[in-house]
């Protein structure tokens, strides 16, 4: 069974930095694209950033020059950078695969993290 588990959700202030990880459970043999998405209070779950599988990283407007994304595929594990937060980053986020391949052979497409919370004050 595979598995995305978040982790590196906190509470800062205004400025400051958090570093969120997304490590996948399970004998997989390769992890496709890997994005992050985020929910706040009341609104839609909305694309924050993302990485394929040779490394070319894509990013919304709101967090470009401040969010950086990686991966380390022999840690089977996404990162998510944020510095520079505010108040508006505050939300669950949550990691997202676009599409596993377990040692198994098998093919998993779209599959979602619970999220982590990340809150941000004034």
């Amino acid at each position: 069974q595979v598995q995305l588990v978040e982790s590196g959700g906190g509470s800062v202030q205004t400025g400051g930095s958090l570093r969120l990880s997304c490590v996948v459970s399970g004998r997989i043999y390769e992890m496709h694209t890997m994005a992050w998405y985020r929910q706040a209070p009341g609104k839609q779950r909305e694309f924050v950033s993302s990485i394929t599988i040779d490394g070319t990283s894509n990013y919304a407007d709101f967090v470009k020059g401040r969010f950086t994304i990686s991966r380390d595929d022999r840690k089977k594990t996404v990162y998510l950078q944020m510095n520079g937060l505010r108040p508006e980053d505050t939300g669950v986020y949550v990691c997202f695969a676009e599409r596993i391949l377990t040692a198994e052979g098998l093919t998993i497409d779209e599959t979602w993290g619970r999220g982590t919370q990340v809150a941000v004050s004034a």
